[in-house]
């Protein structure tokens, strides 16, 4: 296929809103710009105006934005946005109460249910009612073990609401993987549900949260929110309550949003782990906010009552970026469990059944589907959908192919990328402008994202580290338990000082669309989905037979497979029964994507003069790339042995 793939319609264009944007731009700032590219380019010269006409553009509900909106823009880490300013996250996302949907929720084939703006604003009021009446405050942590239900989406804003700081992982997460997060920021409330629908099979998680509950010496009460059954027995699960008793005689009426200042903590998200239990990354209300609704606006073109569906987890950034959308005045299209039911063709009955506007999803999921032969324009009709988005891992070029041949033609395929860390994307799509074919189509607004090569300088061109050289408002607050910032500033700032390096490969071209060839680091990431290597080493070194283990991330089909090598102990051999029950307590104790595709057996690990064993440089032998440094290491000769595996090629 050509390169050029679609370009909006005229009318496209004009009832965009980030053509709206960019006539106000033009008009109070005489900037003179003509599409998405001077737009960006002035949003980085002038940033301070650019986040002001957002904040205006978007209505943000708050006290007054203040003079100032950014204190020293040179401090990164350190700039502080909208310094007088106080606002309350829940408040800009429940504006809305009249009787338009604002949930529709699917759980599989087995359950189905809508919310309208009044009765979510009646449900955050009932839980924000109950938190306070059990003593949560501003600055508890509030945690959710949860599927995809509307009453996430509810505790998550009722937590906010009060000003307190929401935490979430998905029940497919073991206990170990559980209490490795939230375990360390020690919430006072957990809310969770009795379990969850997976590819039609009931998957009941109360023995998985007795066990969690009793390793969290924090949590005062559990809420149950009943999901497989009706009443489930709760026995068993100490300080348990039903939703349902949680709620008795707390009326939805009022909500009292507690106003803090802009930077005040929102969220706790979780890093990859790649060197011990993840880091706890702590985002504030007012660049999360502010950040999601330039995305859902400018880049996504989401209106009020577009109908908005992200398939994630809440174990996944999209979740809370989902969930934002409501304060563009959109309805959340709500699924939960497998989509591969009915032939992979149920989201796109979802999307038919609820005529959605705007469909996202995995770049592995597309690849998934188009092998399997499914071809949805000749199945469903989609005729709202104007915008399917992409993220988690690279689209090939091949991914391009298929949406516009089998899915719609006539749609703006809006590959983006960003991560847990900035809770928003370093880049996005562009509803007036082209998509070209196997490229993102431009850096985020107000995000000054280059290319650097190894000595920091930024090309064009050629492929190097994506980079940010300024600071942003999503930038994390800090890191949990992180006084001295030093975790903080080493997982950003070490390679160039100043500079966030984001650890992703990539080529910015000529045109400005953004090429993403993968991971430049040792974070794995399956499915797109960012895994720690440290997460994996706590189940396999608890095995006798292995005496050390390495894992790496290998580039396999458009995607990444988690790939681990075991050394084991003299005498012991790697057979089925090792592999599985390797695989087994791996899945058992962390995720389903922790599982490595591959276990292979090497008699030698490399590691630097220092003792750490070195996974970037097995996975550089492993991709054909030359290892450098390879003075650093006191046994450099191991790395033979991790050339030309013959179980890696298949």
């Amino acid at each position: 296929m050509s390169g050029l793939l679609w370009q909006p319609s005229a009318d496209l264009i004009e009832q965009a809103l980030v053509s709206a944007f960019l006539d106000r731009v033009n008009r109070r700032h005489a900037v003179g710009a003509a599409g998405m590219a001077d737009l960006w380019q002035w949003s980085v010269d002038q940033p301070r105006a650019f986040w002001r006409e957002v904040w205006d553009f978007a209505g943000i509900v708050g006290s007054d934005a203040g003079h100032e909106v950014v204190d020293d823009l040179s401090r990164m880490p350190g700039a502080r946005w909208f310094p007088d300013a106080r606002l309350n996250f829940a408040e800009n996302l429940l504006r809305r109460q009249d009787h338009g949907d604002a949930v529709v929720f699917w759980g599989e084939d087995k359950v189905k249910r809508r919310l309208s703006h009044g009765q979510l604003y009646q449900l955050v009021a009932r839980l924000a009612s109950a938190m306070r009446a059990m003593g949560v405050v501003a600055g508890d942590r509030v945690a959710g073990y949860l599927p995809n239900l509307p009453e996430a989406v509810a505790a998550m804003l009722a937590a906010a609401s009060i000003g307190a700081i929401w935490s979430s992982a998905s029940p497919d997460f073991g206990v170990q993987g559980v209490l490795d997060r939230f375990g360390q920021i020690a919430p006072k409330l957990l809310l969770a549900a009795d379990g969850y629908w997976y590819n039609g099979r009931a998957n009941d998680v109360r023995g998985k949260l007795a066990a969690i509950v009793a390793g969290l010496t924090s949590v005062e009460k559990v809420v149950v929110v009943p999901y497989l059954e009706a009443h489930p027995d709760l026995a068993g699960i100490a300080g348990a309550v039903s939703l349902e008793d949680f709620l008795a005689g707390h009326s939805g009426a009022h909500i009292v949003f507690n106003r803090l200042p802009f930077d005040h903590p929102l969220y706790i998200m979780y890093s990859s782990g790649t060197t011990g239990v993840p880091k706890c990354i702590v985002h504030g209300a007012g660049g999360t906010l502010l950040q999601h609704v330039k995305e859902h606006l400018l880049h996504c073109d989401i209106r009020p009552d577009d109908r908005v569906f992200y398939f994630t987890t809440l174990g996944w950034m999209m979740w809370n970026w989902l969930a934002s959308a409501l304060a563009s005045g959109a309805t959340l299209l709500l699924y939960d469990g497998s989509p591969g039911l009915g032939g992979g063709s149920i989201l796109f009955d979802f999307a038919d059944a609820e005529a959605m506007t705007f469909f996202g999803t995995s770049a592995k999921w597309l690849d998934a589907i188009a092998k399997g032969g499914l071809r949805p324009r000749l199945s469903h009709r989609l005729g709202a959908l104007r915008t399917l988005a992409s993220t988690g891992s690279v689209l090939a070029p091949e991914g391009f192919d298929y949406v516009y041949a089998e899915i719609k033609a006539d749609l703006c395929l809006s590959s983006i990328s960003g991560g847990t860390d900035l809770i928003s994307c370093f880049m996005l799509g562009n509803p007036i402008g082209a998509v070209w074919r196997g490229e993102i189509q431009t850096r985020g607004l107000g995000m000054k994202v280059e290319v650097f090569d190894e000595d920091g300088r930024p090309v064009t061109g050629r492929k190097g580290e994506l980079v940010c050289t300024m600071a942003f408002p999503s930038m994390p607050v800090g890191f949990w338990n992180d006084p001295d910032g030093l975790k903080y500033q080493a997982a950003y700032f070490e390679r160039f000082p100043g500079v966030w390096t984001h650890g992703d490969w990539v080529e910015l071209n000529e045109r400005g669309g953004i090429i993403v060839y993968g991971r430049s680091d040792a974070t794995l990431n399956p499915g797109g989905v960012r895994i720690g290597t440290a997460e994996i080493y706590r189940q396999v070194e608890a095995f006798d037979q292995v005496a050390e283990a390495l894992v790496i991330g290998q580039d396999w089909n458009h995607d990444v497979r988690v790939v681990l090598f075991v050394r084991l102990k003299e005498g012991v051999v790697l057979d089925e029964t090792l592999v599985e029950a390797i695989k087994r307590r791996i899945r058992d104790n962390t995720t389903p994507r922790h599982v490595p595709a591959k276990v292979i057996a090497v008699t030698d690990i490399p590691r630097t003069r220092s003792g750490k064993i070195t996974e970037l440089a097995v996975r550089d032998v492993v991709h054909g790339r030359p290892v450098k440094n390879q003075e650093a290491l006191s046994n450099p000769e191991a790395l033979d042995l991790f050339q030309r595996i013959s179980e890696l090629e298949s």
